[in-house]
């Protein structure tokens, strides 16, 4: 059975913030070269994520489209992060 928006969403924002690097320091982040700036993409997302632990914690229900236009948002960061050579290039996998 599949899991309800809210818990799609909680899930995604557990995975992203144990697998993304927010608490790289950014002379790592920002060290050699860039495709697409890991520091910013990584503030971008942690706000984001943020607005949503708030949202839910409101008991607000996101929409599926929320969902999936988040899940896809966290996806191409992960895949900017990756393609900077700060994680591994595996993909996230969204509920």
């Amino acid at each position: 059975m599949k899991p309800d928006t809210s818990t799609a969403m909680r899930e995604i924002i557990s995975e992203v913030r144990t697998t993304l690097p927010f608490t790289m320091p950014a002379a790592e982040l920002c060290a050699g070269p860039c495709q697409g700036c890991a520091k910013k993409l990584l503030e971008y997302l942690d706000q984001e994520i943020e607005e949503w632990e708030s949202r839910l914690e409101a008991d607000e229900k996101p929409t599926l489209g929320e969902v999936s236009r988040f899940a896809k948002t966290c996806t191409r960061i992960h895949r900017a992060i990756a393609a900077n050579g700060l994680i591994a290039a595996d993909h996230i996998s969204v509920p």
